[in-house]
């Protein structure tokens, strides 16, 4: 194997499963049955041979990303399973070789499109994005990227996408179908397991975890601990709202009364359970697994990271990844998983009739929170298997 990063042979065939989240139509072709992406990876391949070297290469890709900082857009996994870094100067270009992967060059640098992002951010949060779904730079594209619903054309609406337009070839707009919403469900420990709200609501489950205080709680949704209810579990007790991020971000903790078993590993509903190893930073082109409590166990890739996303009524969340995946209400705050690493937490998905995309013959846009920025925001460290 050569010196280059390649997920290829590790990918082809891993039965890949998305983090349940904001879901609509993308460039990525899925499996209307299963939410998978891609053409050649269902070719069956050893499973621990394949899944170590996955992890192996999700890290790696991860550190070289981390050491480039902003001298590189993105990176991203391509069909063939080579790691492309889109970056837009040779000397850059150079030392992605030397790393092993493949440089992309692109016509913007990452400040000019991150700088794009957080005026169209400003403007969300200051005033109103309409019904536009949500925005990042896109390592693919070179550009940031602006999904807005089919036909919308309401004011708020133009009045975003007319300023995002401003910035020129910088932009990129998408149109695809589909209706935002945040998957908390209104019926009524590991990952992904259902979790019952004081209010009626249910969520799901993210990861256990400790604070840096000793005391042992669980991640889930932001949106799902929002007014700080308390949680119970088939008619038991687990505790109360720690602590809360929404909007802005979507993660919050709970407290855990002592007698619940917390464990480090994740439901997978109707096979051997996931152990979590660790966590790892979402890159594009990357497999991510959802356990949650109303579509179980649902698969795709990761399409975009740093992500904004527009729920209506002043509700922006910044800093989302986008995967593809078929989730419904009640999978919020659910587990997202690569491999054995913990990659984040489901926050939202448009959905056509209450039902994933998918089931419509089209291809499902997912949002999740990055499960890093809510352990160090929260002081807090995962409970390993």
């Amino acid at each position: 194997m050569s010196g280059r990063f390649r997920v290829g042979a590790a990918l082809t065939g891993i039965v890949v499963l998305t983090a349940a989240g904001l879901i609509a139509a993308n460039g990525a072709q899925a499996d209307p049955q299963t939410g998978a992406v891609g053409r050649a990876r269902d070719a069956k391949l050893p499973g621990q041979d394949a899944q170590l070297l996955q992890d192996q290469q999700l890290l790696q890709a991860g550190d070289l990303e981390s050491k480039l900082g902003s001298r590189a857009i993105g990176s991203y996994f391509d069909d063939s399973g080579e790691l492309i870094v889109a970056v837009s100067d040779q000397a850059t270009a150079e030392l992605v070789r030397q790393a092993g992967a493949i440089p992309k060059l692109v016509r913007y640098t990452a400040a000019e499109l991150y700088s794009v992002q957080a005026e169209l951010d400003h403007l969300a949060a200051g005033s109103s994005a309409g019904q536009v779904k949500s925005w990042y730079v896109d390592p693919l594209s070179g550009t940031v990227v602006v999904t807005a619903p089919t036909g919308a054309g309401d004011l708020l609406t133009k009045r975003f996408l007319r300023a995002a337009e401003q910035n020129g070839a910088k932009v990129t707009v998408r149109r695809s179908t589909g209706r935002l919403t945040l998957t908390d469900g209104e019926f009524g420990l590991l990952g992904g397991l259902q979790v019952d709200k004081n209010t009626g609501y249910t969520c799901s489950l993210g990861f256990n975890a400790r604070s840096s205080d000793g005391a042992r709680i669980f991640l889930t949704a932001g949106h799902c601990t929002a007014g700080k209810p308390s949680f119970s579990r088939n008619g038991y007790i687990l505790g109360n709202t720690r602590t809360s991020s929404f909007p802005g971000n979507d993660f919050g903790t709970v407290s855990v009364i002592d007698g619940w078993d917390q464990q480090g590993r994740v439901e997978r509903w109707g096979t051997d359970d996931v152990t979590i190893r660790g966590y790892a930073s979402p890159t594009i082109g990357a497999p991510v697994c959802k356990s949650g409590k109303s579509t179980k166990w649902t698969c795709g890739r990761i399409v975009a990271k740093n992500v904004t996303v527009n729920y209506g009524n002043n509700k922006v969340v910044r800093g989302l990844f986008q995967h593809t995946a078929c989730v419904q209400a009640g999978d919020s705050g659910g587990a997202n998983m690569s491999g054995d690493y913990a990659q984040g937490i489901t926050s939202g998905a448009a959905l056509i009739s209450g039902q994933c995309m998918a089931k419509y013959g089209q291809a499902n846009e997912s949002y999740s929170q990055p499960i890093g920025e809510a352990l160090s925001a929260s002081g807090a460290s995962l409970v390993l298997g």
